[in-house]
């Protein structure tokens, strides 16, 4: 199939699902045609790649499309208060009120405060790499057994996506495997177990994962009770397939070790600004651990201690010098300014796009409750029990993104912070998404940067994955 006969399929398919969104809209009014344009959007979500589109581009549409449709078709929406606005009940003036101002700005802060937050992680680790501060852990490493080395590696992964997140941590990994397995095909199955360990570690720490971070902003889970509850079945998760793939021949022997000059040259270079990296990895490390700390002792919310700590980074950052040849023309590429350019905004576009329409199905209204409310009221009815939804869950998640499925299930269900529910979510969604290398963002990342086959992927690590994620699930179930 050429270029052009690909441009043409994926124009039909935007079309197609305008006009049947205008169809639904006119036939069967706006709750349905709510519904129907948050699958749509959502299934060109899912087919990004397919489709050559960025999925910030059709969840930046459903989000403020959705909630058009609510404005247009005057459809009645809840606060958070339970307070319910209708055009007919309340009048015109009332019900926008209502809609515009005490329902969508109240999501629109707690949205804001998902997006700051993870604004300032981003870029205080951007500050770190720029002044190659990973390279103090990973210069470290030595050995050329492969067995050593996927310990390692799988240990980094695990301990480093708790501290950061597993997006960066698998990115940071990817980068130091190159260096050290030049064998892509060897390189593959390092870089496929880093997106297992990564999300399993990023499944017991409230900024490990964004969808924990969800979680803890939305005060369904606190650090110290998610660590206790998380933290065990995440090391089952961890430890299971580590111990599966130690027995394959691909981790038997040695790595082809390189030795150009060219490579030396590049760790040489590294090691020369030692105590630049040394200053601003310990201090970024610091900032990002404080975040929580800071939380739980001054009780305000996560964003006011992450732009705290982006602050100090950011201070320290203006003065320190990278290597004894730096100056003033090379500051610019040390900057926080830099960083911040280099973060993914994309990312934060489709999490604001996504989260409004998750926000457009948790307000409007259906049954006296709110659209996720009552899906949930029928699931109840449906599968009884609840392990088996959030099971689902965590399966599902390695096939769509895990951020709705979070921000839906956090709508849906009213369970007071800390219950034992809000973790299981935390653990299946940070986990699940393991069992497929498009099912979470470190997985899509090393999709990207190493071109991983899907199916290599589904044919030799996905059983591993579902290996560890019903092994942790099951301790989990054990443990409450």
């Amino acid at each position: 199939m050429n270029k052009y006969t690909i441009s043409k399929t994926v124009l039909f398919v935007y079309l197609a699902a305008f006009l049947s969104s205008i169809g639904v809209l006119a036939l069967f009014g706006g709750t349905a045609g709510l519904v129907y344009v948050f699958v749509i959007g959502y299934l060109l979500i899912a087919f990004e790649h397919p489709l050559q589109l960025d999925k910030s581009v059709p969840a930046l549409i459903i989000g403020t499309g959705m909630w058009i449709i609510a404005s247009l078709f005057h459809l009645p929406v809840i606060d958070a208060s339970g307070t319910i606005f209708t055009y007919s009940a309340g009048g015109e003036e009332a019900y926008f009120d209502g809609l515009a101002h005490t329902t969508l700005l109240h999501h629109l802060g707690k949205i804001a405060e998902i997006l700051f937050f993870l604004i300032g992680a981003m870029t205080i680790v951007e500050i770190i790499d720029l002044h190659k501060g990973f390279s103090v852990i990973t210069n470290r490493i030595k050995t050329q057994q492969k067995w050593k080395l996927l310990i390692i590696i799988g240990v980094l992964s695990f301990t480093l996506s708790a501290l950061l997140d597993n997006l960066t941590t698998t990115i940071v990994l990817i980068s130091l495997l190159r260096r050290i397995v030049p064998d892509k095909q060897e390189r593959l199955w390092f870089v496929a177990f880093v997106v297992i360990a990564a999300n399993a570690g990023g499944s017991w720490s409230p900024i490990g994962d964004v969808t924990t971070t969800m979680l803890w902003i939305g005060k369904k889970v606190s650090t110290l009770e998610l660590l206790s509850s998380v933290l065990i079945p995440s090391i089952v998760c961890f430890i299971v397939p580590l111990a599966v793939l130690l027995l394959r021949k691909e981790f038997k022997g040695t790595l082809k070790v390189p030795n150009t000059l060219d490579f030396q040259e590049r760790m040489a270079a590294e090691r020369s600004s030692i105590l630049s990296s040394k200053t601003m990895l310990i201090l970024g490390v610091v900032g990002l651990i404080s975040v929580p700390v800071l939380k739980t002792i001054t009780h305000l919310p996560p964003y006011i201690g992450m732009l705290m700590a982006l602050a100090i980074v950011w201070l320290v950052s203006e003065y320190i010098k990278p290597d004894e040849d730096f100056t003033r023309e090379q500051k610019q590429m040390y900057s926080a300014t830099y960083a911040l350019s280099r973060i993914e905004m994309s990312s934060i576009k489709f999490f604001m796009g996504i989260l409004l329409a998750i926000t457009a199905l948790e307000s409007v209204v259906v049954g006296g409750v709110g659209m996720l409310a009552s899906a949930a009221a029928w699931l109840d009815v449906v599968i009884p029990n609840q392990e088996t939804v959030i099971l689902a869950i965590g399966a599902l998640s390695a096939v769509v993104d895990n951020v709705p499925l979070v921000a839906a299930s956090m709508g849906m269900y009213s369970f007071p912070m800390d219950d034992r529910l809000w973790h299981f979510i935390a653990y299946a969604a940070g986990t699940g998404g393991s069992m497929l290398i498009i099912g979470s963002a470190a997985g899509v990342a090393a999709m990207g940067m190493e071109k991983i086959d899907f199916i290599w992927y589904l044919k030799n690590i996905a059983w591993v994955a579902a290996l560890g994620f019903l092994a942790g699930a099951g301790v989990f179930v054990l443990m409450n």
